[in-house]
């Protein structure tokens, strides 16, 4: 079967691409090889991460460009010259070029700390998601997994896992629990599924197939 090749955007501390990273150690993604990170910020931890695993570590800041159109266009010429099956934004605040996600039309997914439709789109991010959970008083929250397409957070949904809001949660700690029990699950078994061709996109809808692989 032919090896997935996988590169990961990542912004921050990189947990989820350390998920992804264990997984694959533990057998539970195979067929896979992660063939570079990139992050838009210099002193990401997932870049240490990466290149403590001799993956090549990529910077790509919009800062280093004269505006965002020549950021997109560089951007989008490193991921052609990488060429990769999939392209994997664990954590990823930069929103990916409108050409990036013509050329690579279902090969682009996303986790997303809620439970899509709720608390995601414009603004949702990082802890700002948890803030708004906690501030609406809803009870369960979660992770969504899904294929990214020119909306943002629009992509069609791959899985979601919910977890429960529990009475004296803080942003942060909402935070830790949300990726314990649904990010580093969902997202490890999303790359799983499309390397041994469990998933694919057809009409804008997620199809399985399953006992493949």
């Amino acid at each position: 079967m032919h090896m997935l090749k996988i590169v990961v955007c990542v912004s921050g501390g990189g947990t989820n691409l350390q998920a992804i990273l264990d997984a694959i150690d533990s057998g539970r993604i195979t067929n896979t090889e992660i063939a570079a990170v990139i992050s838009n910020n210099a002193g990401a931890k997932a870049l240490e991460r990466a290149r403590g695993r001799g993956i090549p570590g990529i910077l790509m800041s919009p800062k280093a460009y004269e505006d965002r159109s020549a950021f997109n266009r560089a951007f989008t010429e490193e991921m052609r010259r990488l060429a990769p099956d999939l392209i994997v934004l664990a954590g990823f605040l930069v929103r990916i070029p409108a050409e990036m996600v013509t050329e690579f039309s279902n090969r682009i997914i996303n986790i997303h700390p809620s439970l899509i439709p709720s608390f995601c789109g414009v603004g949702y991010y990082g802890l700002k998601v948890h803030e708004k959970v906690l501030e609406r008083g809803v009870k369960i929250t979660g992770a969504t997994v899904h294929f990214v397409n020119d909306g943002m957070d629009e992509g069609p949904i791959i899985a979601q896992r919910a977890v429960a809001v529990e009475e004296d949660d803080t942003p942060e700690s909402l935070q830790r629990r949300v990726m314990e029990q649904a990010e580093w699950i969902l997202l490890p078994a999303a790359v799983d599924d499309i390397a041994n061709g469990r998933l694919r996109v057809s009409d804008g809808r997620v199809l399985r197939t399953p006992g493949q692989g």
